[in-house]
């Protein structure tokens, strides 16, 4: 028993950390956006075609990834998506010296393509970890070590990127991303070593579903394709935010990055307010458990901002405000994404119209209504359907998630012709979407 114990422990740290590093890359080719388009004196536009690099791997691949990993195994599909990771962070280093915007796009496809590769056998993999009735919980901690990353991310890059980057030339720029992709490249490659040496379950195919056609069901489609409209807005608005608050606010890149990494917080604090308010506790349980989330906002808020008490709590009241409005959808799917999206569209809105510090603050508390909005468009899309029909669902969801590939470019294309401020409303559309989604379009009929 306790061998048996010590193999489930071993398994969940190194699964838990895989989450982690793709969650942390995610986001650090988001965010880095901004420092590429002062290294290479890009527009917003081309700075924003990192992201189609990284997200638009989804679109041509993720299936056919499900597809070969069912024959190589989840096991050695890890392996290869950590080593992948690998290839493309170390391809920055010589990206980097050139410095090539090319290799850059190059380097991030690779990585990505990693990235495609663990999101697709990550989480099957934690379910055989261990009981299928304790499965959601451990799918709801590895997430939380997700969301831990990508607020890690941003803040990372305002130290060791941004830092006293104004006064370099754009070579010795481009040379400050260097050491940190070689770091990250070591440490993926010695999970991936890790994963080698140690022994997981190996997950079961047993009798494969037979693959059904689900076009026959809209809330599928709609739902897929409120997926797209999802993680572009969530990437669109993450990706021009270092360079809305540089203009707008006159704001050095590393403090605006700071401010990025508690955006990314937002979806962080949220999704720890989603995993028990959309359980079946007592309400007196969940409102005992939202305290030391509340505290982890005000902590982390004020860590990112060198111990900035006043920035801390003013993130602690914008994440308090987002739990007393969770209040407002009674734990139903369809009622607090639909509440959340109006809100995430008219914070985008009142960004495009506000100035100063009420703008800044509207677009940094949009993070935290991004964060239950993926596991419910997913529920409500997937609703009621059989295991062959959930399969091919999930790989068309999959797929849609290039969503995060096409909006920031359509966004950083209204910040060149008529202002960042501008480009807000794209997001705020993309959210209205969702919002009609679970009003109307998750609703079960066939075609």
């Amino acid at each position: 028993m306790e061998k048996k114990n010590n193999n489930f422990m071993i398994g969940m740290s190194v699964i838990g950390s895989i989450f982690f590093i793709f969650g942390f890359a995610t986001t650090f080719i988001i965010t880095l956006s901004a420092k590429v388009k002062v290294i290479f004196e890009l527009t917003e536009f081309e700075a924003q075609l990192l992201n189609f690099a990284f997200f638009i791997t989804y679109a041509f691949i993720s299936i056919p990834i499900g597809l070969y990993i069912k024959k190589i195994g989840y096991k050695r599909a890890l392996i290869i998506g950590l080593l992948l990771m690998a290839v493309g962070s170390f391809l920055f280093f010589p990206a980097a010296s050139i410095p090539s915007f090319g290799l850059f796009l190059m380097s991030t496809f690779v990585l990505a393509t990693g990235v495609v590769f663990l999101q697709t056998a990550a989480n099957p993999y934690v379910a055989a970890l261990g009981p299928e009735s304790t499965a959601s919980g451990r799918l709801n901690l590895t997430q939380a070590l997700n969301s831990i990353a990508t607020m890690a991310a941003p803040y990372l890059i305002s130290i060791f990127i941004f830092k006293g980057a104004s006064e370099m030339l754009s070579a010795e720029s481009a040379q400050t991303v260097q050491m940190p992709f070689v770091i990250m490249g070591v440490i993926i490659v010695l999970i991936a070593l890790a994963i080698t040496a140690i022994k997981l379950p190996e997950i079961s195919g047993g009798d494969t579903p037979e693959r059904k056609s689900v076009w026959k069901y809209p809330h599928v489609l709609l739902g897929a394709l409120a997926i797209f409209m999802y993680v572009g807005a969530e990437v669109g608005n993450a990706g021009l935010l270092v360079n809305y608050l540089k203009e707008t606010n006159t704001m050095a890149a590393e403090t605006a990055s700071i401010y990025a990494a508690i955006y990314w917080g937002g979806a962080m604090i949220g999704r720890f307010f989603g995993s028990f308010m959309f359980s079946e506790m007592p309400s007196s349980k969940k409102i005992m458990y939202a305290f030391p989330v509340l505290v982890l906002a005000f902590v982390s808020g004020s860590f990112v901002t060198d111990w900035n008490w006043a920035i801390g709590g003013t993130f602690l009241g914008i994440a308090a405000a987002n739990f007393v409005i969770m209040q407002l959808g009674r734990g139903k799917a369809a009622m607090s994404l639909a509440i959340f999206a109006l809100v995430a569209a008219g914070l985008d809105i009142v960004t495009t119209f506000a100035t100063g510090r009420v703008a800044l603050w509207t677009v940094i508390s949009i993070g935290l209504f991004n964060s239950i909005m993926f596991p419910n468009i997913f529920t409500l899309a997937v609703k009621d359907l059989d295991q062959g029909e959930l399969s091919t669902a999930s790989g068309i969801i999959n797929t849609l998630i290039f969503g995060g590939a096409i909006i920031p470019l359509i966004m950083g294309k209204v910040a060149d012709s008529a202002g960042y401020t501008w480009a807000f409303l794209v997001p705020a559309v993309c959210y209205l979407y969702i919002f009609f989604f679970a009003v109307k379009g998750s609703r079960i009929r066939r075609a």
